[in-house]
């Protein structure tokens, strides 16, 4: 037994050495160790110094002296977050600054944007009776948000240390508010935000100080995550969705965008980028360089579904904060969180008010620079939005009238020819090309175009095209009632369906209607002298694109539909006027015979239509006796 004894110690013993020299750290490992018990002593003997001229709300290194927060754990956030294991550690509070405009809310954990208030802005909101209440609009407040700085910090057990895991210092001096994430011996890394006074904008900069030996990138920049889940304001969900995605500019580029309508991103990592922006239908957040572009980036859209959600879109931002040196640098950049306002974005200088969508090539500048300053002069003098859309149709249709004359001018030398071309039809009855080459030859006898009725139609589609894109995207018209619409900027109700129909709603817009119904109206009296029997189905396809364009235009901005109505109106107006009080059809009938008998000469067009027409009839006849 003492022999079994004996034995089993020795053997023991050796079980012991042999774990002890196998387990023993390497040369580099108790070099690790000792880099960390010296920046846990350097932490622990930092003084805490609180400046008497600043509120200091949370201090980082109160982590080292909380009876909580044990030696252990202290150790554990040095190994984890490196030379910010002392930040990593903190209770989260807010800070608030505001002007007359807007009231913004951060968090100390971070240092970003916790809310937005905008004190000036509402969205209307329905209670559980059906009651509509409005309520001021809160951006940037979706939890599921992110603001993140990477900071590669190899020292560390992760590699990157995000600044959302850190607990920043926040000193506060009126609407001055800076954040800082301590580093030891005087290192840090710090957010500077400073209000306007009477603007949306913040100056915002980035500042690096003895991160040198901490931080380490080789490209010397800082990536920056901004995720955005932007929330509903509008009553159309859906037009506000097609309307919100990022916008962003490359250096010596003009704007760009992802897709609005389904998922999208931009690979911008070899780029230069001046500013990039998340923008809603009528608001948006924006960060814009102005030390130096941001070094490149990927912007991703991501559609959601509003039926389900009360977010429109879900917008990512990557993109390369450049630094100089880590030790001592600072990126100096523009925040703007506020509504899609043309003077205050145009302000910028850099093209930053084209992410307000009117349109492009000439519609966007007939949008900017020509009924968008007539709009705004107009409603310097008028209260109501509604009675300034009228009296800009007014303006508009008077302006254009000389070529509405001339349409109707034509339209009504065609109806005195009713005679000849009747007996036209009655004579070749039977052969359709004929016919119109006769007609055609009449036309020509008697001066009469019948072109002329509708070229002055398509010179007036650029101007109707570019109201099309400017009401649902100018935020002047956004909350603005008139008569039984109460949001010029979103669809009209006049009564809800209770069940959706595809592609038309759960509602009946009134506008709408009034224009299909309007539209009907002036097309019958005003076809009345135009002969459509070489092509009669032209007749009801007229008739029939106001009923299917009624799918459409019911979720449209009742601004439009509202412009659209009263435009016909006043069309109505002009054509009973014009060929009831002005026109003379006796005098039109003289002027005609006259022009029968001077000598007429063919254009080349005329020339060859009507060789073109013979062509056909030859070859219709060679048909006809096979």
């Amino acid at each position: 037994m003492e022999r079994n004894q004996i034995i089993g110690i020795v053997l023991i013993m050796a079980t012991f050495m042999l774990w002890t020299i196998t387990s023993a750290p390497s040369k580099e490992e108790q070099a690790k160790a000792k880099r960390i018990q010296d920046s846990i002593a350097l932490v622990q003997s930092t003084p805490i110094k609180t400046p008497e001229s600043s509120i200091v709300k949370q201090d980082t290194l109160s982590a080292i002296t909380n009876p909580g927060n044990d030696s252990a754990s202290i150790q554990a956030n040095v190994l984890k977050f490196g030379g910010f294991g002392a930040a990593a550690t903190g209770t989260q509070q807010d800070e608030v600054i505001e002007n007359d405009l807007i009231r913004i809310t951060f968090s100390n954990k971070g240092g970003f944007i916790k809310e937005a208030l905008l004190k000036k802005h509402y969205k209307t909101i329905t209670d559980s009776t059906g009651k509509e209440g409005k309520e001021l609009i809160k951006m940037l407040n979706n939890p599921a948000n992110k603001f993140n700085y990477a900071l590669p910090v190899p020292g560390s057990m992760l590699k990157t240390v995000n600044t959302s895991d850190l607990y920043f210092t926040s000193e506060k001096n009126g609407n001055v508010i800076t954040f800082r994430a301590n580093a030891g011996q005087g290192a840090y890394f710090e957010q500077k935000y400073e209000l306007s006074k009477d603007n949306y904008d913040l100056k915002y900069t980035v500042t690096t100080k003895g991160l040198g030996t901490i931080v380490q990138s080789a490209g010397k920049q800082i990536p920056l995550l901004w995720e955005n889940h932007l929330s509903k304001y509008e009553k159309g969900a859906q037009f506000e969705q097609n309307y919100s995605t990022i916008y962003f500019k490359e250096k010596d580029e003009r704007r760009d965008y992802c897709k609005c309508v389904s998922d999208d991103t931009k690979d911008l990592n070899e780029k230069k980028i001046e500013w990039f922006s998340h923008v809603n239908q009528f608001f948006n957040t924006s960060l814009i360089a102005k030390s130096a572009p941001f070094g490149g980036g990927v912007m991703t859209s991501k559609m959601t579904d509003i039926k389900t959600t009360d977010e429109v879109k879900i917008v990512t931002s990557n993109v390369a904060i450049p630094i100089a040196d880590f030790n001592n640098s600072s990126f100096e950049m523009s925040l703007y969180v506020g509504p899609n306002e043309f003077k205050r974005l145009k302000a910028y200088g850099n093209d930053l008010e084209e992410i307000i969508p009117f349109g492009s090539s000439i519609f966007g500048t007939i949008n900017r620079w020509a009924i968008r300053p007539f709009f705004d002069f107009l409603s310097n003098y008028i209260g109501s939005k509604g009675i300034v859309i009228i009296l800009l149709i007014f303006l508009i249709k008077m302006a254009l009238y000389p070529l509405m004359y001339k349409m109707l001018y034509s339209q009504a030398k065609m109806g005195a020819l009713k005679p000849e071309l009747a007996h036209l039809k009655e004579k070749y009855k039977d052969d359709m090309q004929k016919q119109q080459m006769e007609t055609m030859k009449i036309y020509r006898e008697y001066g009469v175009s019948p072109l002329g009725g509708c070229l002055p139609m398509l010179l007036q589609m650029p101007i109707w095209y570019a109201l099309f894109r400017f009401f649902p995207a100018s935020i002047t018209f956004r909350q603005e009632p008139f008569l039984w619409a109460t949001d010029l900027s979103s669809y009209d109700v006049l009564f809800n369906l209770g069940f959706e129909i595809p592609f038309f709603g759960a509602h009946v817009s009134l506008f709408t209607l009034l224009w299909a119904v309007s539209t009907i109206v002036y097309t019958y009296y005003n076809m009345q002298n135009v002969d459509l029997s070489a092509n009669p189905a032209m007749k009801y396809v007229q008739y029939f694109m106001p009923v299917m364009f009624l799918a459409f235009f019911n979720n449209y901005a009742s601004g439009l539909t509202c412009y659209m109505f009263f435009s016909n109106l006043i069309n109505i107006l002009q054509t009973v006027v014009t060929k009831n009080y002005i026109f003379d059809e006796d005098k039109i009938r003289a002027e005609l015979l006259k022009e029968k008998g001077k000598p007429k000469k063919k254009s080349g067009f005329q020339a060859k239509l009507e060789e073109a027409m013979k062509q056909q009839q030859a070859i219709q006849e060679k048909k006809n006796k096979k």
